[in-house]
């Protein structure tokens, strides 16, 4: 009864708030005159008749006087209830921890974006309970694409300037959960003449991979096959538009393998990206320290800003505060004239260790810093982020200084999906 008569005082203080301005004088009289005598019951511990008596009171006095608020129906608590923890939530989120999904593989191994698991022609793939269970805990959801007929299958390639062939990725616009806006690459097969193309998310970075194991051992065996098609005259050229007057020019490279129909053309599991928290308070409090992942807003690095990026969140490693000179000596990255301490990633990467690939020179032409011999100050009020899978990061090397301002904060913990990087952010 001491419960019940708490949680009708509760809703009696409500009802003063909301409702006082409004209320006549002998209406407020009568419910502050309940509350008091309620509240005097529940402090003196009276006995369960007495508190019974003073809550008929209360709740008499709260009819009369509650308007809208007493008696409250079904449809107005749950407005409520979900729009002040959407408050809560929002709260949250801006101040104190920010969700953030990992998009590429700029941070790879340390942070994963989105991957790729394999699953060739003749090898088994998990069942629908398995991926259901694959679903849950890891984000991964199954793409493929199937034969529509018998026949011989060749795919739409182009050529580096290094001579290295690489499937086509033709960005298309598309839609995510069919209601978003997406950017999308589109990869193209051919069985015999027949075109069937795979959608996927511009962000997804492992397709030359996924598509290489398929068809064939390794890099060196895709290049043997292409310079086979070459010498041998069965190149196709295809001549590609991307946008309103780019035009490029691609082939159609025969793979040497002969499918039926159903039969997949690639299948693989597409995994999502880490889902971290991020602590936005502690560099109100305290300095960005060498070595931390480092959270930042896009929308004011000048040399973003002029090429027309989108303002996002960024993650990267903090390499350099104001007043520190950089410099790469692959692998190794210098920091003041030593190498760089303050991270594992950091000593991973200088001694390649693992999946770390060390320090690189960004790609002339496109990088605009620490290229070779070159060093680099960082000036007041600014920091220099740089990803731990640096050959394929862009990031200060590119487009240089993080203003301070931009900083949102650090990871602080990988929530999602349940794999063995679950736990504390590094």
């Amino acid at each position: 009864m001491r419960e019940a008569a708490a949680r009708w005082l509760e809703q009696a203080a409500k009802v003063w708030h909301f409702r006082r301005d409004v209320l006549g004088t002998a209406e407020a009289q009568e419910l502050n005159r309940c509350r008091d005598d309620l509240a005097g019951q529940l402090k003196g511990r009276a006995d369960a008749d007495r508190l019974k008596s003073s809550i008929g009171a209360l709740e008499a006095a709260l009819r009369k006087s509650g308007g809208a608020i007493y008696p409250m129906n079904g449809l107005t608590e749950n407005v409520e209830f979900f729009l002040v923890a959407a408050i809560v939530i929002f709260g949250i989120k801006t101040y104190f921890l920010k969700p953030m999904v990992i998009p590429t593989n700029s941070m790879w191994p340390t942070y994963y974006g989105l991957t790729a698991e394999n699953f060739p022609a003749g090898t088994a793939a998990p069942g629908w309970a398995g991926r259901l269970f694959r679903l849950a805990a890891y984000g991964a959801v199954r793409e493929a694409v199937d034969a529509p007929k018998d026949g011989e299958v060749s795919a739409l390639v182009y050529v580096d300037s290094t001579g290295e062939p690489h499937p086509v990725p033709v960005k298309v616009e598309g839609r995510s959960w069919l209601v978003f806006p997406a950017k999308l690459n589109e990869y193209t097969f051919y069985v015999d003449d027949e075109r069937v193309s795979l959608r996927l998310n511009e962000d997804f970075h492992d397709y030359d991979r996924v598509f290489t194991e398929t068809y064939f051992a390794d890099t060196a065996a895709l290049k043997a096959q292409w310079q086979r098609a070459l010498m041998q005259g069965t190149l196709k050229e295809v001549l590609l538009r991307q946008g309103a007057d780019q035009v490029y020019r691609a082939y159609r490279l025969p793979l040497g393998r002969t499918v039926h129909a159903g039969e997949p053309l690639l299948r693989f599991d597409l995994m999502k990206g880490d889902m971290l928290l991020v602590d936005c308070v502690s560099y109100h409090f305290v300095r960005p320290k060498v070595g931390s992942g480092f959270v930042f807003q896009t929308g004011k690095i000048p040399s973003l800003v002029l090429e027309g990026f989108p303002d996002e969140y960024f993650i990267k490693r903090l390499a350099g505060v104001p007043g520190d000179t950089l410099e790469i000596k692959e692998p190794v990255l210098y920091r003041n004239g030593k190498p760089i301490e303050g991270a594992a990633a950091f000593d991973a990467n200088a001694r390649r260790e693992g999946n770390y690939p060390g320090y690189v020179y960004g790609p002339a032409g496109r990088a605009q810093y620490l290229q070779k011999g070159e060093s680099l100050t960082v000036p007041p009020h600014a920091f220099l982020a740089l990803g731990d899978n640096s050959p394929i990061s862009e990031d200060g090397r590119y487009w240089g200084f993080v203003p301070e301002k931009e900083v949102v904060g650090r990871p602080l913990f990988i929530y999602y999906p349940f794999t063995r990087r679950w736990g504390p952010a590094k």
